[in-house]
């Protein structure tokens, strides 16, 4: 019997060499492709024979002895679920943690059914599109809450217009003529634009509007008003028969 439980030990301690070992020749691959970038986190890939690795927000799948890697999505085949679309909705909402509802600007639904974070710019026509209809969002039970991404970077004029916008005593009266075209002035005082314009990036937003389910899908693009509530039912709906 003690012969037995020393064999399941060793083999156990075996086991877990060897998949340290697999993580670590991953990892000393990847550290090799981006040797400047911090990697984020390295866990074994929900298949066999590979490592997950997340690097600036970004999934890859690295072989155990470090000679392949995956750079896109990876299907299960019996669910036809995108099980790296899953992981990266999972990153995004840990993203969205570090930016609380007080730092959004937010168009309240009075009998809120549903909650879409909008990444948004000024200067952008499709922006200025759907907060046409953002009364309308609301009516459908559909909070809009936005959050900054100025497309031309720090420092550009849509970058002023953001901080215009945040730091006017009315935000919403603000966020409504500047999207009518009004130009907003100078104003200035401690804002979040900056950090949010990084979260994006890191969410993996790179144009406007992006929204941003409570699920962690992104969804690049203006939708209308019906066409939102009818993406949101039907992402209920799957979440209800899984």
């Amino acid at each position: 019997m003690l012969r037995i439980i020393l064999a399941s030990v060793a083999a156990l301690t075996m086991a877990g060499a060897a998949q340290a070992e697999d993580g670590s020749k991953a990892e000393q691959a990847m550290r090799g492709l981006v040797p400047s970038t911090p990697i984020e986190s390295v866990t074994p890939a929900p298949f066999a024979g590979f490592q997950e690795i997340i690097v600036s927000g970004n999934v890859f799948y690295v072989s155990n002895d470090g000679q392949y890697l995956i750079q896109g999505s990876v299907m299960d085949i019996p669910t036809r679920m995108d099980l790296t679309e899953m992981r990266k909705a999972g990153l995004r909402l840990k993203i969205m943690d570090e930016a609380p509802v007080a730092e959004r600007i937010v168009f309240p639904a009075k009998d809120k059914k549903y909650t879409v974070t909008v990444f948004t710019d000024i200067d952008c026509g499709y922006c200025r599109k759907l907060h046409e209809h953002v009364a309308e969002y609301n009516e459908r039970g559909i909070e809009i809450e936005y959050l900054w991404y100025p497309r031309a970077g720090i420092g550009s004029d849509s970058y002023r217009k953001a901080v215009a916008v945040w730091c006017d005593k009315d935000q919403q009266g603000a966020m409504t003529q500047a999207k009518a075209g009004v130009d907003p002035g100078n104003r200035s005082c401690t804002n979040p634009i900056e950090a949010q314009y990084n979260l994006g990036r890191k969410a993996g937003v790179n144009s406007t509007p992006s929204l941003l389910f409570e699920n962690g899908m992104l969804v690049p693009g203006y939708l209308t008003p019906d066409q939102l509530i009818q993406r949101l039912q039907q992402m209920e709906a799957m979440a209800a028969a899984n």
